[in-house]
């Protein structure tokens, strides 16, 4: 099955699970697209669509929320993933649940939450100071859930 995995990645995180995603699903013939680099993608060859970003101020990038909304109806024609990347565990299943449409959710044959990283390396100023406030922590962390990418990609593939 021809798939696409869309997603927006402001640190590197959801490009680097989009790219373990589609290595998983070696079998299918796999496109990656940014929604940085192509913001209006065409989904008319793919019979699978794979959505995901990552958590920022508690909310996924515009670009995700604003894509889902503005492709609803062909979404649900196709076989469709959701998933997030998200470093706060008490909070990561209500950020997913805000991340995309209602709709959208109850469609999904698969859904996800990926575990993320602090990059510190590719964080502005601000940004590293309010990572360093709200997580106690000076340095880059990565804590990616290979497992739940794993699972991710059997109920797709299932």
């Amino acid at each position: 099955m021809k798939t696409a995995i869309i997603f927006r990645s402001k640190h590197g995180t959801t490009e680097t699970v989009s790219r373990t995603m589609a290595q998983k699903l070696s079998t299918d013939e796999v496109t990656l697209i940014d929604l940085k680099k192509y913001p209006k993608p065409n989904l008319q060859d793919f019979g699978r669509i794979v959505v995901g970003g990552s958590i920022h101020a508690g909310a996924v990038q515009k670009q995700v929320k604003n894509f889902c909304t503005a492709h609803l109806n062909d979404l649900q024609q196709k076989e469709v993933g959701l998933f997030i990347c998200c470093m706060d565990r008490e909070l990561q299943e209500k950020e997913f649940e805000n991340a995309f449409p209602d709709e959208l959710k109850t469609h999904a044959k698969a859904t996800g939450i990926m575990g993320g990283e602090f990059v510190f390396e590719r964080m502005n100023f601000l940004e590293r100071f309010i990572v360093k406030k709200i997580s106690k922590t000076d340095h880059s962390v990565s804590d990616i859930n290979e497992e739940a990418i794993d699972a991710f990609v059997s109920r797709l593939q299932g």
